[in-house]
Formats: structure tokens, C-alpha cells, sequence
């Protein structure tokens, strides 16, 4: 989710133990036996489930110029109907130029700076309260389409030990940027790919990042189920049950960076997830038919659910070696 970054601080310490869950079906894999549940929410509930998920509160914009206000207004994050809906709208709001994580960064007399911006959206995390090392990451959901609109469900490092973003990595399970938008790329038709990417290298501006754009199979109502199996020294990505990426730690290679740490660094730590629809910012903008187009909001991320998984072996090998 995040593409470039000129001011980043580690996010703080975290020790936390993976949450069972509730039972829930494990249609979705192709060898259930060698899998156990062991994190989930089905979002059965009335509301957003706080001992699971913790809403982030800024108008900063991502690192990326994004436009967008994180609020904890039900108008923009809610849970309905069996599905949480993460809602950007058209509301001119002011808060946080910056994350809780950055203030240490600025002088103290700048910590209480605020910026407006004109949308309202929303982004949650489990940081805190569950994190995992390896696994496989689920989701079913309705991403929205719109010129300028970037969903993501996404993964972050707990502790960042090998150094601020993107030195301690990141891993996109799903973007979706532009749906339905001119896509000069894709024989003029409307943007119909979504995004998996891994992040590493180097604390900005020397970080890299590699991925792949997948086409949406065809779907009856919008919804598609998202995936990773991430590995040590590998990780793949999946789009309704079907594989279209994998990169090892040959492909992320370390090197001198992390040359007295783990062969498959960053990608060897606890990471947490992140769920959120941000409006605009440069990979959106400057893209398809540019800019952000105001037409047809709200626009609505529907998550039907999300699971993780771990292997029922303990044992982990490396690959990609």
C-alpha cells in the first residue's frame, strides 16, 4: 500500500499471540488437512469487533499524498448484514497531520499539527492484538471501482527491526486501484486487474518492491476470494483458489542489507493486517485516467470475511535458496 515515503518511524513494540477463532469452513484450500484456523472474523456481529481490530485516526494521507481522513465514524466503517463495509465519502474533515507512530519524529511544538483534507474513509489493523509469522492469509470481498480510489488489504511489520519502511518489508494480499477506469494498458477496456506486491530493500527512498497485476475472473456479485501463503522464502498469491504469483527470497534478496540476519529477511517476523480504502495518492492518480474522478460516491470495500491459517507441521522450510 505504501509507494513512497518521506517521513517513517518504527510502529512500536508489540508481543502478541495469535487469536483462535470461532470455527468456520475451509472450503477455500486445496489440501484443508495440512491447515488449522487459527485467526478469523466472519463479521457476524453487530459491530466492528474491538478486541480484534483498532481503527487509525489521521488525516495524513499515507506517505503516498492520499486524500483522505481516517475517522472511526460509522459512515465510514460499519458491520452489516454478515459484511464490513469500509465507506470513503465526499466530507471535508480536519485531524492528525500525522500517525500516532511519527509524532516522535517532528519537534514537540509540530505534534499537535492538523490537516484537512477533503474525503473521509477508514483503515483498521489488528497491530496489538494479533500478528502472525507465516501462514495463510483469506479473504472474501467487494473491492469499488472509481478513477482515484485504492483499496488494499495489506500486512505490516509488528516490530520493524530491520529498519523503517520498507527495510522490514510488506506484504499486499490484494489492491485494487482505478477499477473500471481507461486502462491504456489493457487494450483501452476498463481497469479490471487487482495487485499482489511485496515491499523490501531499504528504508526509503532506496527501497524496492515487486508484484503482479492479475485479471478478475468473471463474478455474479462483485465478490472474489484473495489470498496468500506466505512461507519462509516464499510467498504466493492466489485469486479464487488460483495461483498467479510467486516470489522467493531470491527475488527479494536480501543482501548486504541483512547479510548477518536470516536468508529469507525481511519476510522472517510477525506482521499484522491493515484493511482500508484511501482516495487518491500517487499510484491512483497518476494512473489510468488520472486523477480522482468524484463521480458515483460513497465508495464501499465489503469484506465477507477474513482467516488465517498455519500449517498443522511446525516444521518450516526454506526455499528459494
Amino acid at each position: 500500500m505504501l509507494r513512497s515515503i518521506s517521513l517513517i518511524a518504527a510502529l512500536g513494540l508489540c508481543a502478541c499471540a495469535s487469536v483462535v477463532a470461532e470455527e468456520a469452513p475451509i472450503t477455500s484450500l486445496s489440501d484443508p488437512d495440512d491447515w488449522t484456523l487459527v485467526w478469523a472474523d466472519e463479521f457476524n456481529g453487530e459491530d466492528i469487533d474491538a478486541s480484534k481490530w483498532t481503527h487509525e485516526v489521521d488525516c495524513w494521507g499515507g506517505g503516498n499524498d492520499e486524500r483522505q481522513c481516517y475517522t472511526t465514524l460509522p459512515t465510514n466503517s460499519n458491520v452489516a448484514d454478515g459484511k464490513l463495509s469500509i465507506i470513503a465519502q465526499i466530507q471535508q474533515a480536519e485531524g492528525p497531520a500525522l500517525p500516532p507512530r511519527l509524532l516522535e519524529t517532528v519537534p514537540e511544538e509540530e505534534r499537535g499539527a492538523t490537516k484537512k483534507q477533503p474525503f473521509t474513509s477508514a483503515r483498521l489493523n489488528t497491530k496489538g492484538k494479533a500478528d502472525w509469522t507465516y501462514g495463510r492469509f483469506e479473504t472474501r470481498a467487494k473491492m469499488p471501482i472509481g478513477q482515484g480510489v485504492w483499496s488494499a488489504i495489506w500486512m505490516l511489520p509488528t516490530d520493524e527491526i530491520y529498519g523503517a519502511w520498507a527495510a522490514s518489508g510488506e506484504i499486499d494480499i490484494v489492491e485494487a486501484v482505478n477499477l473500471g477506469a481507461l486502462c491504456r494498458k489493457c487494450d483501452n477496456r476498463e481497469e479490471n486487474r487487482v495487485i499482489g506486491t511485496i515491499h523490501y530493500g531499504d528504508e526509503w527512498p532506496r527501497n524496492k518492491y515487486k508484484g503482479k497485476h492479475v485479471e478478475m475472473p468473471d463474478s455474479e456479485d462483485g465478490f472474489h476470494t484473495y489470498a496468500v501463503e506466505w512461507e519462509a522464502g516464499s510467498i504466493t498469491w492466489f485469486i479464487d483458489g488460483e495461483p498467479y504469483s510467486t516470489l522467493t527470497s531470491k527475488d527479494w534478496g536480501s543482501g548486504a542489507l541483512f547479510s548477518n540476519k536470516s536468508k529469507t529477511a525481511p519476510f522472517d517476523q510477525p506482521f499484522h493486517l491493515i484493511l482500508n480504502v484511501a482516495i487518491g495518492g500517487n499510484l491512483a492518480e497518476d494512473n489510468n485516467s488520472g486523477g480522482v474522478s468524484l463521480a458515483d460516491f460513497p465508495k464501499t470495500m465489503e469484506v465477507d470475511w477474513i482467516r488465517v491459517y498455519q500449517r498443522k507441521n511446525a516444521e518450516t522450510l526454506e526455499t528459494g535458496e
